[in-house]
């Protein structure tokens, strides 16, 4: 027998009615059981999880790969890749139910002919409750559920989901990866194992650890796209705000230290729409600021007399990164050093962690709005600011 045509990986950790809820949607496939199969990274090990995939063992090929370690969804879905035997890889969470023509509709529409691209599903429902507190929960029978399906499915070409709107088209064309949700996307599993995509385990919690991802599939030359009729309905669950966006500031965080891009550093500092409208204008600008040929933007983070500082608008190497030497002079000598190409619009830096950040005068050279963008960010991860006085005044 050939490879199924997909994989479907899913992490899992205590969700058990939203798993056992996603179990049944994937029941109901039109695809043929023999076509894929499910294998769940999960961070636990419990009887009662064990009680559900036996539950749906005669329906569905349920393969568990378990781990006894903290909660870490890149870990969970890493768990799952290692073992996928599809010639297509489909990343869903536990908390999505999808309609009964799911995997055929994908198959057919998107990788019958052996399609080399990443498609990105719809996640309806998700947008109404992805920053809101959610306490208590109210668990529907699937029943429920395979009614709501059944009505998206006669819509024809359901378009619920934000992304899809066309007023995010200009933002989607110019970062794609931005918008690859992992709770739904699709790939060959032969670009995953030529390229080695698994997922940064140094991403803990909620954040942009699917978009890093996307971005490295992107960097592959897989084009990533918004699938037609690829979508699922998102299944309530417990969600606490205040430690969602903890988690989602240090992972961005994390996310620039990694990439450290302006498209990173716009989308920090600005929601998603600024951010597409006012890339173009913040990359001429940075480019311009450093006239020099063969020089851009950059910070550089050292000690001077022993205390730890940050420059912002240094001009660094394009392409060593290397501080231009009166750059370097101004550090202590024989101690290391961190350059990254960064504007300052954004910085991985923890609030207060740096005695002094010193901004120099090529910042001058942006418009006001990013000066401005810039100084409040210097004056977060540093105690103490010195900035040319025309932008200090402001």
């Amino acid at each position: 027998m050939g490879a199924p045509k997909f994989s479907i990986v899913i992490p899992y950790k205590q969700r058990l009615d939203n798993i056992k809820l996603a179990f049944a949607a994937l029941a109901e496939q039109t695809m043929d059981r023999s076509e894929f199969e499910v294998i769940v990274g999960a961070l636990e090990n419990s009887p009662e999880f064990t009680s559900v995939c036996e539950e749906f063992s005669d329906r569905l090929n349920i393969v568990t790969v378990m781990s006894g370690v903290e909660w870490n969804l890149c870990h969970a879905r890493n768990l799952a890749l290692r073992h996928v035997s599809g010639q297509v890889l489909v990343v869903l969470d536990a908390d999505m139910v999808v309609p009964s023509r799911f995997l055929e509709n994908l198959y057919t529409r998107y990788f019958q002919h052996g399609q080399q691209i990443c498609v990105v599903g719809q996640m309806i429902g998700y947008g109404d409750v992805v920053r809101r507190d959610v306490e208590a929960v109210e668990v529907l029978p699937f029943s429920d559920y395979r009614k709501v399906l059944a009505e998206l499915e006669t819509e024809g070409n359901v378009q619920l989901d934000y992304r899809w709107t066309p007023e995010y088209a200009s933002a989607f064309a110019r970062f794609p990866w931005v918008y690859a949700c992992g709770a739904l996307v699709a790939v060959p599993s032969a670009i995953v194992r030529k390229h080695d995509l698994t997922y940064e385990e140094g991403f803990r919690g909620w954040g942009p650890e699917d978009q890093e991802w996307a971005r490295r599939v992107s960097l592959t030359g897989t084009p990533i796209v918004l699938g037609e009729g690829v979508y699922g309905v998102h299944l309530p669950h417990s969600r606490n705000q205040v430690d969602q966006s903890e988690t989602e500031i240090a992972n961005w965080r994390f996310y620039l230290s990694k990439w450290p891009a302006l498209d990173v550093e716009m989308a920090i500092a600005y929601d998603e729409l600024e951010a597409d409208r006012l890339y173009p204008e913040a990359a001429r600008e940075v480019a311009a600021a450093v006239p020099v040929d063969g020089q851009q933007l950059g910070v550089v983070r050292g000690t001077i007399n022993g205390r730890s500082v940050l420059v912002v608008g240094a001009a660094i190497d394009t392409v060593s990164h290397a501080p231009a030497p009166w750059i370097s002079t101004m550090f202590d000598e024989h101690t290391s050093r961190e350059v990254l190409p960064l504007a300052g619009i954004a910085l991985p830096y923890t609030d207060q962690s740096i005695d002094e950040c010193r901004v120099l005068a090529p910042v001058l050279q942006l418009s006001t709005g990013f000066q401005d963008t810039i100084l409040r960010e210097a004056e977060r991860v540093a105690v103490k600011v010195v900035a040319p006085e025309a932008a200090a005044l402001r």
